[in-house]
């Protein structure tokens, strides 16, 4: 009987939880969007205070001009700091936070491949992906807590269905929605680019270039959390005949981002 009630419990506090993305897929986000907020802010000032900020007034221009253009086409103010990391990245967190690496500079050849990289990072933040994986957890860690309250655990039901939950976790939930949130990003991040003017094909030549700073060296796409690299590309030109019509609207509308690469320093 309590274990029905804890049941029903649950399943009432994960309905309450049901989103819809930007793309129109379900989701599952548990958190006020201020807690996640505060969450994001933190975060961000303790990277401030560790990791080493660019100081190139070049550099931080270049980034500057790239991701403005951007932010242009979505609400809120958003902060932007270039860290010296030589790790071709860069993210997004709720609050509105943006960082991008140094080391990102030398995969993203021009305005536009650097925009594919901050559109699809803000794509993540626009589509509470980094609520969903906290939720997810929470989602799993509570799952445990009701599973305990079976009265036989040892039972053929309670272990078939820990059993079910640890491998779920491992490869059928936790894996798969984050290949999902990185196509997800994608495909935002593209839209995004085009709306403010930087030309989506160049998305496809970024990350060629991801594959070469690579080696190629890239596990298998089932026990990553990203999808491969062929993938993307292909996900990227699944999408370009919604994205280029954008990117064309924007050019008449006189969406012409000029931001100059060759004055940043890596």
């Amino acid at each position: 009987m309590r274990f029905t009630i804890a049941l029903l419990a649950f399943g009432v506090w994960l309905f309450q939880g049901c989103a819809t993305s930007p793309l129109g897929r379900s989701q599952l986000t548990l958190m006020p969007d201020s807690e996640m907020d505060q969450m994001g802010f933190q975060a961000f000032e303790k990277m401030k205070k560790e990791k080493p900020i660019n100081q190139d007034a070049n550099t931080n221009s270049y980034v500057l001009c790239v991701a403005n253009a951007i932010t242009r086409e979505v609400e809120g103010e958003w902060e932007v700091i270039v860290f010296k990391d030589d790790t071709p990245n860069a993210f997004a967190l709720p609050s509105g936070k943006i960082g991008v690496h140094t080391g990102l500079l030398k995969v993203a050849s021009n305005q536009d491949q650097l925009a594919a990289v901050i559109g699809h990072e803000i794509g993540h933040v626009q589509a509470h992906h980094s609520n969903e994986r906290v939720s997810q957890n929470m989602a799993v860690e509570s799952s445990l807590g009701i599973l305990q309250a079976i009265p036989i655990p040892g039972s053929m039901l309670g272990q078939t269905a820990l059993g079910l939950l640890g491998v779920g976790a491992e490869y059928g939930i936790m894996l798969p929605f984050s290949r999902t949130h990185e196509a997800e990003a994608d495909k935002i991040g593209l839209d995004l680019m085009a709306k403010a003017g930087f030309n989506p094909l160049q998305s496809i030549d970024l990350w060629k270039n991801m594959n070469r700073a690579g080696d190629g060296n890239q596990p298998p796409e089932f026990m990553s959390t990203h999808p491969s690299h062929e993938s993307r590309i292909k996900g990227l030109n699944d999408r370009m005949d919604i994205a280029m019509p954008l990117y064309q609207k924007a050019q008449t509308l006189g969406k012409r981002p000029n931001c100059d690469p060759t004055s940043a320093v890596p």
